[in-house]
């Protein structure tokens, strides 16, 4: 499938069928979310992958009782993660296993240091945040892509499922991406047009 393709055919699906996606196309869309683009490369996120449907039963009053969470095939919990040193000394390591010169390893990693720095615990948070939606979006076209659905959400409650998940304390969900087959149908795509986009 082409992106154009992809991009135009996905929606945001409210229903899905239950059937599980193979591990091979989860495999897949790992690994394209695994190159969604960040600034610094510092990848701050994670993502708690649940296909449990206990679990899945016990997040729905957490999701505002979205059935997405519990008739998807795998929901994806995108957390935000806050640990800008473990951040910066696991690229570091990851730089010097891959062969960077010394002289760019070490002027990406002092950017790096100097720009979390100044950063106040809000701030890195929000900039966290902000980069954790670049890997959401290759989920989202991703999953499309491959021949399943998905849903961004974003109407759930992040401390009950940081609780029932057991997440750890620097990382903070931010979206949800059930993916799966569709039981449902789009409606028409409806978008501004370019030239109230642009200015």
């Amino acid at each position: 499938m082409q992106f154009k393709d992809s991009v135009m055919q996905r929606y945001a699906t409210k229903k899905f069928d239950g059937k599980k996606i193979s591990g091979d196309k989860i495999s897949e869309l790992l690994e394209l979310v695994r190159f969604a683009p960040s600034a610094l490369n510092l990848q701050p996120w994670k993502i708690k992958i649940v296909t449990d449907q206990i679990v899945k039963a016990q997040l729905l009053a957490a999701s505002n009782n979205q059935q997405q969470v519990t008739t998807c095939s795998h929901l994806l919990v995108f957390c935000a993660d806050s640990d800008y040193d473990g951040l910066i000394r696991r690229l570091d390591t990851l730089m010097q296993k891959n062969g960077v010169p010394v002289d760019m390893k070490n002027m990406v990693i002092g950017m790096a240091r100097e720009f979390t720095g100044k950063m106040s615990m809000e701030q890195k948070r929000a900039w966290s945040q902000a980069q954790t939606y670049l890997a959401l979006g290759n989920a989202l076209n991703g999953a499309k892509a491959l021949g399943f659905d998905s849903c961004p959400m974003g109407g759930f409650d992040p401390a009950e499922y940081s609780r029932i998940l057991n997440i750890p304390a620097n990382l903070v969900p931010v979206m949800l991406c059930p993916i799966g087959y569709a039981a449902d149908k789009p409606l028409p795509k409806i978008r501004f047009p370019k030239e109230d986009i642009t200015f």
